[in-house]
């Protein structure tokens, strides 16, 4: 099993996340954070982290947020991991909790 972050993170791109993986799986994007399921070892201290409450074991996935996990998969191939803290995007707090953002996701 991995973890995975969903459509909330899109626009919002906190990473209280990311700094707190013991084995560096996530990886940045332009507006988005992604976990790479390979390197993912199912310890569950980034849940906790996530201001936006966007990351979910990937047997607990809300309903229609099951394509995340290919979608983190997929772009954690090809973005650089992220291990620091960084500021989120300036409008994550307009963004947190909006629906329907997967529009908005930038690869």
């Amino acid at each position: 099993m991995t973890y995975v972050v969903t459509e909330n993170c899109i626009r919002c791109k906190y990473t209280d996340c990311a700094i707190v993986c013991p084995v560096d799986c996530f990886h940045e994007g332009p507006n988005f954070l992604v976990i790479d399921p390979d390197e993912c070892i199912d310890c569950d201290v980034c849940v906790s982290e996530c201001p936006a409450e966007a990351i979910f074991p990937e047997a607990d996935l809300p309903p229609g947020q099951e394509k995340f996990l290919a979608i983190n998969a997929e772009l954690a191939k090809t973005w650089p991991v992220i291990a620091t803290k960084k500021d989120p995007l300036p409008e994550a707090d307009k963004w947190n909790g909006v629906e329907g953002k997967l529009q908005y996701l930038e690869k």
